[in-house]
């Protein structure tokens, strides 16, 4: 073997031993924003997929070399589906590679970056209103979530297996709008997704959040998985929100926890209903505790997830030189 190859081999086995450290499957934590999550500030929860990609964003496909995965998540009134499938960097930041990413933004130029996105992606599923009009409605928090939230990310190993029964339940499925706040929610669809791939691990609490399924307790719940189960790859990190001109999201909260540490619901409470007040209180100390920061092992702002997208992709070139190696060695 020549030393070119010889390199181009050691070069390959680095970037595997750096892929080894990636998870396949990462659980999308997303705090509060606006005059809605300051009422119910328990947020978003979506999913991450990194070998799963879409072939429309109501279909799945595999990945091929050099595409780096989708999000998958519930919203209400989205085209009546119950589910779409948006790649991850538009997803993030609503522009197609992260060397797009701005520094710093306002609303204007984040409402023009979803909107150039919707007509250039979505327009069969979100077309523009009578007269041109951009739709209204909750579609943009499907695009450049990074504008309005900071994103905690909870990754677990998966297997090629996993994601192919994934793919098939979900395409053969009915993808017809299903969102109910309390029964139905984008935690639910969440965590149905995470439990196809590990049955069990990820549930809601009754005691926490009375049986509500919550973003946060999911959250919680694979964390606690992946404390059982050391064999499988785990990690978590924090992706920001972009500087800008648009408010801070807030902390997210499970639904005890919301009530007792919110002065306008609890005092009325605690004055009308005391122990029941005591009650939400003593569950939230029991279950409901739990900071994703503490979690976190680093954070990818969009430089930093460029980088790590670019390492995944020299993985990949990576595998098809060392077969290509491996072909020549065995025709020899």
């Amino acid at each position: 073997m020549s030393r070119m190859k010889s390199l181009l081999l050691l070069v390959y086995l680095f970037f595997l031993g750096a892929a080894e450290m990636r998870a396949d499957a990462a659980l999308l934590l997303e705090e509060p924003f606006g005059n809605f999550g300051a009422m119910n500030p328990t947020g978003h929860a979506a999913v991450y997929l990194s070998r799963i990609c879409a072939e429309t964003p109501t279909r799945l496909r595999r990945c091929i070399p050099g595409e780096v995965g989708v999000v998958l998540s519930r919203y209400h009134h989205i085209a009546g589906y119950d589910w779409i499938a948006i790649p991850l960097i538009p997803y993030l930041y609503a522009v197609e590679q992260p060397n797009e990413v701005p520094k710093a933004v306002d609303a204007f130029t984040v409402a023009f970056l979803r909107d150039s996105y919707r007509r250039n992606h979505l327009w069969e599923i979100m077309p523009d209103e009578a007269g041109g009009q951009t739709p209204k409605g909750t579609w943009g928090q499907l695009i450049g979530a990074a504008y309005d939230r900071k994103i905690f990310g909870f990754e677990i190993e998966t297997t090629e297996a996993q994601d192919d029964q994934l793919i098939s339940i979900l395409n053969s499925r009915t993808n017809k709008s299903r969102f109910n706040l309390l029964f139905r929610n984008c935690a639910d669809f969440a965590r149905g997704v995470m439990n196809t791939y590990y049955p069990g691990a990820l549930h809601r609490s009754l005691i926490a959040d009375a049986g509500i399924t919550t973003p946060k307790q999911i959250a919680k719940s694979i964390v606690n998985y992946s404390e059982h189960h050391p064999e499988l790859r785990f990690s978590a990190f924090i992706t920001p929100q972009v500087q800008s001109t648009i408010p801070r999201s807030k902390v997210v909260h499970g639904v005890f926890e919301s009530l007792i540490k919110s002065k306008k619901y609890v005092l009325p409470l605690a004055a009308l209903h005391p122990w029941l007040a005591s009650g939400m209180f003593a569950a939230y100390l029991a279950r409901g505790r739990f900071n994703p920061s503490h979690e976190a092992d680093g954070y990818y702002d969009p430089h930093q997830l460029q980088q790590h997208l670019l390492a995944t992709q020299l993985d990949v070139k990576g595998m098809e030189i060392a077969g290509e190696l491996t072909s020549q060695d065995t025709l020899r």
